[in-house]
């Protein structure tokens, strides 16, 4: 018998399996055991046309391939690889040394040629965390610090030592780089009210929802979000590398330092939104994660869907409950949203009228509401810009103007947080100033919460220690208002 590392993703982990190959006598054939899928099973035919095709001869004996541990379903067609390799080792056609300080994954080709799989950056993970190399085909041209990954092209190759193949010249990641933006802030004129709130989200990881007529800008302020947030945080970009790599999305993006958005489409489902499917995949709000959520035109959203946003929202990750367990995706992002005020988008408008009736607003706005939106703090109104600003190529504020004000409140932000606990200690004209707003505005808890963390955000950003007037003054210029429980 012969034991090599495998693995295989479940959620956006990879999960350490051994595979386990015993050649006896009896009649020649192959069964695979351990809880395996359809696409499991499905390798002994890859595997033994794939031998044949590089060299190899078959064992003329009952191989018996296991897969351990046996109680958890393994799927994918990664142990490919390792069967073949722990077949090969246990009739003697390769060396076996150094085997067993090696991570394989692998699909095969009838061809005998290996074909990388997705989720490259989750096995390094995992290779790393057990001290192993890991050996297979590779896709992503990238390794994390830290690991040691060697390609293989055919099975042929695995006539050679693992210790003497060659090592993948990959580009190496350690920290994530300055993202410099392609899109900027610079290009949108006369919304320098909504740019303004846009950083006062930034800073403050605040969700925001933008209200206004067709044309106003809405998409263009929501595409520029992340180029004014500060880099991308390494463990961030780590778990934003495994996602993608287990979702087979690009990674090029993420390798520049640019922080991940998202743009669903309102027909989304569930499952697309917040993961699922068979076999369980991350869905948008996790290939989200470290960066930006999208939702334009919110309220064509399904009203359920919408809903499946609150526990992540608060808990920075999605949980997923099946028959085979609990699957656990990190979402930790930043929600902007954008609706028209009303079905035809120009209630309010200055230049033209809306032609909706009464009931229609608010049918429109009521789906809107609800406990999602209750979870957004930031409500900012855009307004189509004057015409003459866009001929005339007026500019306003640049992204990096902006993003210099940005990473500067989040560095005062840290800095307070050292110095006191997060309570707000508020003076007697800031106490009276929330006071009369909250009545104002009939302001439930969980609203004064929310407007106290606009203000708080707006002083960090002013680099002020406590809470002022002013402060929650300009919040309430951003704030939703009445907020249901």
């Amino acid at each position: 018998m012969f034991a090599v590392h495998a693995a295989f993703i479940r959620g956006v982990e990879a999960q350490h399996v051994a595979v386990e190959v015993s050649l006896a006598g009896g009649i020649p054939s192959m069964s695979i055991v351990g809880m395996a899928d359809s696409v499991v099973l499905e390798a002994r035919s890859r595997v033994r046309c794939a031998l044949r095709a590089a060299g190899y001869t078959v064992p003329r004996k009952s191989i018996t391939v296991n897969l351990a541990p046996g109680n958890v379903r393994k799927t994918g067609s990664g142990f490919d690889l390792p069967i073949a390799v722990a077949l090969l080792a246990a009739s003697g056609q390769i060396p076996a040394e150094a085997l067993d300080g090696a991570l394989f994954v692998g699909e095969l080709a009838l061809d005998g040629s290996i074909s990388s799989i997705p989720g490259d950056i989750a096995f390094q993970v995992l290779a790393r965390e057990m001290g192993l190399k890991l050996v297979g085909a590779c896709g992503t041209h990238i390794v994390l610090d830290g690991c040691e990954v060697y390609g293989l092209s055919t099975l042929a190759d695995l006539r050679m030592d693992v210790c003497s193949m060659p090592q993948v010249p990959m580009k190496q990641v350690g920290h994530a780089l300055a993202f410099r933006p392609h899109l900027d802030y610079v290009d949108v004129v006369g919304q320098e009210m909504a740019k303004r709130g846009m950083m006062i989200a930034a800073t403050g990881d605040l969700g925001v929802l933008m209200v206004g007529a067709p044309g106003s800008g809405k998409s263009m302020l929501a595409q520029r979000i992340c180029g004014i947030m500060p880099p991308i945080e390494d463990a961030v970009l780590q778990d934003a590398l495994c996602i993608h790599s287990v979702a087979g999305e690009p990674l090029d993006g993420l390798l520049r330092g640019e922080r991940p958005f998202r743009n669903p489409h309102h027909s989304i489902s569930a499952a697309g939104l917040l993961g699922g499917g068979r076999p369980v995949r991350p869905g948008e709000i996790s290939l989200a994660h470290g960066g930006a959520l999208f939702l334009d035109e919110i309220a064509e959203f399904s009203p359920s869907v919408l809903q499946g946003l609150r526990q992540p929202m608060e808990e920075q990750v999605v949980r997923i409950v099946r028959v085979s367990g609990v699957y656990a995706f990190p979402a930790s992002f930043q929600l902007i949203a954008a609706c028209n005020p009303c079905p035809c988008g120009f209630l309010g408008d200055r230049e033209r009228a809306c032609t909706c009736s009464p009931q229609a607003v608010a049918r429109y706005q009521a789906r809107m509401g609800g406990p999602l939106i209750d979870r957004i703090d930031l409500v900012i109104p855009v307004t189509r810009p004057d015409a003459k600003l866009i001929v005339n190529g007026a500019e306003g504020m640049s992204s990096s103007e902006m993003k210099r004000t940005v990473e500067q409140g989040r560095e005062f932000r840290g800095w307070r947080l050292e110095r006191t606990e997060d309570r707000e200690v508020l003076s007697h004209d800031a106490r009276a100033a929330l006071l009369a707003i909250a009545k104002a505005k009939k302001l439930t808890a969980r609203g004064i919460a929310s407007l106290v963390r606009i203000a708080r955000a707006i002083a960090d950003m002013a680099q002020c220690e406590a809470l002022a007037r002013e402060h929650l003054l300009e919040a309430s210029l951003f704030h939703g208002g009445e907020r249901e429980q």
